[in-house]
């Protein structure tokens, strides 16, 4: 029973190693390596846009906390209005 285990074990082996460098060979090819690279260049991109979108989250919300309103008519970062004593009492 020993050699037939064996037998078995050695040939899957076998199969799963030419399958692996069967794959190897074909992602250093010029096909592969183009794949490989606009996968990076995707997966890159989908982080950038995350990046970007939590960074205006956060600044919404700490242009809230701050008082930070923008001024639609003049270019450039919005500036710190001072409140009312109005707005201040309540």
């Amino acid at each position: 029973m020993g050699r037939p285990l064996w037998f078995v074990a050695g040939a899957g082996v076998g199969v799963y190693a030419a399958a692996r460098a069967r794959r190897a060979a074909e992602a250093l090819t010029a096909d592969g390596l183009r794949d490989r690279v606009r996968g990076w260049q995707a997966g890159a991109r989908l982080f950038a846009e995350e990046v970007q979108q939590g960074r205006a989250e956060r600044e919404t919300e700490l242009r809230e906390q701050l008082g930070l309103r923008p001024t639609s008519h003049e270019p450039g970062p919005p500036e710190l209005t001072a409140r009312t004593t109005q707005e201040n009492e309540n």
